[in-house]
């Protein structure tokens, strides 16, 4: 497994939490270092520069008010505004939690935590932050104002009409309801919403809802009062009410079942939640934004969704092109990565041949820009030349121009099982945009046995 070259420095006065943690994240980044003491993060984030601080909230014996952690939060951002600051409490304070987003922390974990979670989070800060000085450094050489819009890259009509929508709705607080296959950028669109809106300055609350499962919806999303269910061991606040005063983005909302999009909707209609165990309604002024790749207008035909909530959510629609629909922009896609896996990989100078930009241009790319990101960081890492040849990229059978790409593998005439499997499997990881979770739920088989069948079929 290959390790982030991030840099993470982890604070806390438990000694079992530094070496836990430690221990943990060695496996994933370069370089973590751990301190017990909160007084040296100046000194270590200049001689390290990090870009990542997972921050205890607490230091003091016995101390819950995490008033200790909100002060080192805004030495750290006074600092280096860079940084992205992961909190950690053992209190589950989450209304607290929520101030420390407002004061610029990126996100926050409970402890004790759960391993792959606090991974997750600490990966997509490490992304971020890249994203971030990849901006910054191209902004500094170039004049990015004819192709950059927000976080998107694109000189398309297609995208262009994206755009002038965003900008039109971005001064109301009206219901979004963002389209679009996967790997399009819908996350990309919902914030680029928040950042213009009048709420910027407040709290964005992501909620996948493809990941939350049926049991714990509510509680999840409407929060709950202590003994309100058998682990329910304190008072918590959803999810929904955390967006208070923000924007509330609900990705996946396709998935929900028909009992669960009643309760969502009671709660869109009323403006306000009640969390389980309890009668008190608590009022909530978000910002709606939902996005899917789900088809919700035949799933209203077909009676898997309900009607009522999409005229709640579909205020304004917002449809993201796939990858295909607006191929005058990979080019400039395929560029940006470049630079960035160039500069990751210690990679100066290295550029791409015309034949190859015009294959990627040809390319389907049914994995879209997700797909074309990963495609581009690993021609940057396997190319011996100074130059990105066609033979670097792996192109899925028959999605250039409809034909079959020269070397690509393809059924033909071989009906083995062997070469079936290999098939199926590069069919659901192309279909996921290599989401290694998504494409071994698609196959019916585990996550650890899809990367058996991967490792076997050199994929």
């Amino acid at each position: 497994m290959r390790k982030s070259e991030c840099k993470i420095l982890v604070v806390d006065d438990e000694e079992d939490i530094l070496l836990a943690s430690r221990l943990l994240l060695k496996q994933h980044f370069a370089t973590v270092v751990v301190t017990s003491d909160p007084y040296s993060i100046p000194s270590l984030l200049q001689e390290h520069r990090f870009q990542v601080v997972l921050l205890d909230m607490n230091y003091s014996t016995g101390a819950t008010s995490s008033k200790e952690g909100l002060h080192w939060l805004k030495q750290i951002l006074q600092l280096d505004p860079s940084v992205k600051v992961i909190l950690m409490t053992a209190y589950g304070d989450i209304e607290l939690a929520v101030r420390a987003l407002k004061e610029g922390a990126t996100d926050f974990v409970l402890k004790p935590w759960q391993n792959e979670k606090l991974v997750a989070i600490l990966q997509t800060a490490c992304q971020q932050g890249k994203e971030k000085h990849t901006r910054s450094a191209e902004s500094a050489e170039q004049n990015q104002t004819a192709y950059h819009y927000a976080d998107f890259i694109g000189v398309s009509p297609a995208m262009q009409r994206v755009y002038q929508t965003i900008e039109k709705v971005t001064a109301t607080d009206a219901n979004v309801l963002i389209l679009g296959d996967n790997g399009t950028g819908k996350e990309v669109a919902a914030r680029a919403l928040h950042r213009k809106s009048k709420r910027a300055d407040q709290v964005f609350e992501k909620v996948d809802l493809g990941a939350v499962s049926e049991t714990l919806f509510e509680s999840e999303l409407f929060g709950h009062a202590k003994g309100a269910f058998t682990d329910a061991r304190e008072e918590r606040m959803g999810r929904i009410e955390a967006a208070n005063g923000g924007t509330l983005f609900l990705d996946e909302i396709g998935n929900l079942s028909l009992a669960l999009q009643a309760k969502l909707l009671s709660v869109l209609q009323s403006r306000q939640v009640i969390r389980l165990g309890t009668n008190k309604p608590r009022p909530i002024d978000i910002r709606l934004i939902c996005a899917t790749n789900m088809p919700l207008y035949d799933m209203v035909q077909g009676g898997t969704f309900r009607q009522d909530l999409l005229y709640r959510i579909n205020t304004v629609e917002i449809y993201l092109p796939p990858l295909r629909e607006r191929r005058e922009d990979i080019r400039l896609l395929a560029q940006h990565f470049l630079r960035v896996y160039s500069q990751k990989y210690g990679r100066d100078g290295l550029g791409m041949a015309p034949a190859t930009i015009q294959r990627l241009t040809e390319y389907h790319w049914p994995g879209n820009i997700r797909e074309l990101d990963h495609a581009m960081e690993r021609a940057v890492i396997l190319c011996d030349q100074d130059q990105l040849q066609a033979d670097d990229f792996y192109f899925a059978p028959g999605a250039v121009s409809g034909k079959r790409v020269e070397g690509s593998p393809v059924l033909e005439n071989d009906f083995t099982l062997e070469a079936l499997e290999k098939m199926m499997v590069q069919k659901a990881l192309v279909k996921h945009a290599g989401n290694i979770t998504h494409a071994a739920k698609e196959l019916g088989i585990t996550r650890t046995a899809l990367y058996r069948r991967i490792e076997k079929h050199g994929l």
